[in-house]
């Protein structure tokens, strides 16, 4: 198989080097028609914020590693910084194998990662639109897409939140059924308490309130989200109006007290509180736990969730180890039947020229009422030399043991029957 694939990930390179390679559509159109002017017969390029990563057929079975990679490197004008060995390869089936992986979810930084699948599909849809595709890297992206599609449905690999941000979502959702009629509060828009709330915007959350001591950066997320700015003096106060309250304050003591809460709950008429702790040092004193209604977790509560998960999904790793092997399988099969049904095209073909031939030449020695026999008996003839070396191509081929015993097997008979080789005469 001329299957070939290089690139650089999280795996071999760090994110300032991994930055330097990133390709916006644009830069990976040119790519694409690059690698195809003088690499591949077909092609496509995966690039996101941890990979960028070419897979392609070759034209010839040989392929200048270096070559490749220098393509690459100017195409982003990247020498400086980028060295060779940031770079990984991969031949024929380990090509295939990591392209499986990564479209599982299993070769991503977070294992499970929901996102990576439909990248690779958006990577094949714009080989395609740019027709760089052809049968091999087609029957390849049902292949990935299918084995993506098995780890989603067969396994448990991506439930479960393996980030602080989702893991309070997840939270929230188990304690209130219909989140969009809910309404969050965050205090202090630091990066985890911003992904926070999107995370809760994204569920659907009712309405959403801010409170930041720099007024400016809360009222620039509300105009993305929406909602309202609360002023930072008026946090307790707005505890009365929400039911999910997310703290990201860097502060040296606490925001909320057992004494807020104890009133803000009165007020309630002691409706569910979910509070939401992810400031280090914590905002919200521990001891509002022991208050009826109030659910506080902070980030070591969190964190634990995110562990029992990520155990979760390394168990599953098994079973996504199946998965992948057995579409490798039928992928291998599929394209071992490439190499075996023109072969047995072309040795009935061959036969079937020789059988032709002789019959032409000796017809007129059997009378015309034994023609039609003769055309009968020497195709059987045929047929039954023919039977045996074709049983056993097509059993390597649809059995998916043959491997490169099958391979053999068709380059051995191609040779033997001089099929697809020119005598001087045809010359």
């Amino acid at each position: 198989m001329n299957l070939f694939s290089v690139g650089i990930s999280h795996h071999t390179a760090s994110v300032d080097v991994r930055e330097r390679m990133w390709l916006s559509a644009d830069e990976a159109a040119g790519v694409l028609s690059a690698l195809k002017e003088h690499f591949f017969a077909e092609c496509m390029v995966v690039s996101t914020c941890n990979r960028t990563e070419v897979y392609g057929v070759l034209r010839d079975g040989d392929v200048d590693e270096g070559a490749v990679k220098r393509l690459l490197l100017d195409a982003k004008k990247a020498d400086e910084g980028v060295r060779p060995d940031h770079f990984f390869t991969h031949h024929a089936g380990a090509a295939v194998h990591h392209l499986f992986k990564v479209a599982a979810g299993i070769d991503s930084m977070v294992i499970g990662d929901i996102q990576i699948l439909n990248q690779v599909k958006e990577a094949f849809q714009s080989a395609g639109e740019h027709h760089v595709l052809g049968p091999i890297m087609n029957r390849l992206m049902q292949a990935t897409l299918h084995v993506g599609k098995r780890v989603r449905t067969e396994t448990t690999l991506c439930e479960g939140a393996v980030s602080v941000s989702y893991a309070a979502v997840e939270l929230a959702s188990k304690i209130f059924a219909d989140l969009s009629r809910k309404w969050a509060l965050l205090i202090g828009a630091g990066e985890t308490g911003e992904l926070t709330i999107k995370h809760l915007a994204g569920k659907g959350i009712g309405h959403i309130k801010i409170a930041n001591r720099t007024r400016a950066k809360a009222e620039a997320l509300v105009a993305e989200l929406g909602g309202t700015v609360v002023d930072f003096e008026q946090i307790v106060d707005a505890l009365r109006t929400v039911d999910i309250v997310v703290t990201s304050v860097n502060s040296p003591s606490y925001v909320v007290q057992p004494e807020h809460l104890y009133s803000v709950m009165r007020q309630r008429g002691n409706n569910p509180l979910f509070l939401i702790d992810i400031g280090v040092p914590r905002n919200i004193n521990p001891a509002s736990r022991k208050i009826e209604n109030v659910f506080l977790y902070d980030m070591d509560s969190l964190n634990a969730i995110v562990d029992r998960n990520l155990e979760k999904r390394n168990a599953e790793l098994p079973r996504v180890t199946t998965i992948i092997r057995q579409e490798m399988v039928e992928f291998f099969r599929w394209h071992r039947s490439l190499q075996v049904a023109p072969t047995i095209q072309d040795l009935h073909a061959a036969f079937e020229q020789v059988r032709q031939q002789e019959v032409e030449k000796n017809i007129n020695r059997f009378r015309p009422e034994d023609r039609e026999l003769v055309e009968l008996v020497t195709r059987r003839i045929v047929n039954k030399l023919l039977h045996q070396p074709l049983s056993m191509l097509k059993e390597g081929s649809e059995n998916g043991s043959g491997g490169p015993e099958t391979i053999n097997r068709v380059k051995v008979l191609r040779e033997l029957f001089g099929i697809g080789i020119k005598s001087k005469r045809d010359e």
